[in-house]
């Protein structure tokens, strides 16, 4: 059982895909207590029968802030999808790391980008740099992961490539060493439970292969020919607005793509292994694992 005496291991957006997995993680090494934050705490009641605190937390509402964080302890602060309004998560999270402090938060475990960087507009990648300086102005102690991009995302993107035998990206022969949510998941719940000090991961996959390899994996598995062809940034916009994908979303996957052209994805690390003791899933072995979702059938 956990020991109630420790620390409360904080995980906020814990109704989405990634703090799900992370309280899951921790319920089953036992660790804890494990308060779990979100919006609508109804949508968490199976983990509070599993003896996890489930707390409202509303970060465009800071007023809720202090009593979600009541009680301090060491917090996992997973970045929102707040994209659509520039400025908008930055300040959800600016005004999460200062309810933090305030609630006496000795730690805060962050889930930021691979190479934050700030840009002279509102992007994904600025928001998560400032953020991070946020937190390195606080008095807590605090781990930056700092995620490349999930290999889970290739199965919104490479069904239509086998469909059609064709990949299009902006990325030129630019590598990513693409992550399983999993793993991203895996290694927060290890970072929140014993990480200290001031410290920053990559955290990344095995390996950082092209849009070429990403396509002939894709081939092999799907059995059918996939060529990726390398377009323009203002070239993909369109294809992606035809594909029903929203404005802000369009800029997010190019800015990945150009970011990846530069070559901002392609560190690879032995983060994942060092944090969990598990080798990261290479993602040849993640796309054969959804083979059914590549081909477009469930």
């Amino acid at each position: 059982m956990p020991d109630t005496q420790s620390p409360a291991l904080i995980v906020t957006g814990a109704g989405g895909h990634l703090g799900r997995q992370v309280v899951d993680f921790l319920l089953a090494a036992q660790a804890g207590p494990i308060v779990a934050t979100t919006r609508n705490p109804d949508k968490l009641a199976d983990l509070a029968a599993r003896g996890v605190t489930v707390r409202q937390a509303d970060f465009d509402d800071p007023a809720t802030l202090p009593a979600a964080f009541a009680g301090g302890g060491r917090l996992l602060l997973i970045s929102t999808d707040e994209l659509a309004q520039p400025g908008k998560r930055l300040a959800q999270h600016r005004a999460a790391v200062a309810a933090a402090a305030a609630a006496g938060v000795s730690h805060v475990v962050y889930t930021s980008v691979v190479a934050a960087h700030p840009t002279p507009q509102s992007s994904l990648s600025d928001d998560h740099f400032w953020t991070e300086q946020a937190l390195a102005a606080s008095p807590m102690g605090w781990t930056f992961l700092r995620n490349n991009l999930y290999a889970d995302l290739l199965l919104h993107a490479l069904p239509h490539a086998v469909a059609t035998g064709t990949l299009f990206t902006a990325t030129g022969s630019g590598r990513r060493s693409y992550v399983t949510r999993q793993d991203c998941a895996r290694a927060a719940a290890a970072a929140l439970r014993s990480a200290e000090g001031r410290r920053i991961y990559d955290i990344t996959g095995p390996a950082a292969p092209s849009q070429d390899e990403i396509a002939a994996i894709a081939a092999e598995i799907s059995g059918k020919p996939v060529a990726h062809v390398a377009l323009p940034p203002e070239a993909l916009r369109p294809g992606l607005a035809a594909a029903g994908i929203p404005p802000f979303m369009v800029d997010v996957l190019i800015d990945f793509d150009i970011e990846t052209a530069r070559g901002y994805s392609a560190i690879v690390t032995p983060a994942v292994e060092e944090l969990t003791g598990r080798a990261p899933t290479p993602v040849a072995e993640f796309l054969k694992q959804n083979r059914a979702a590549l081909l477009g059938s469930h």
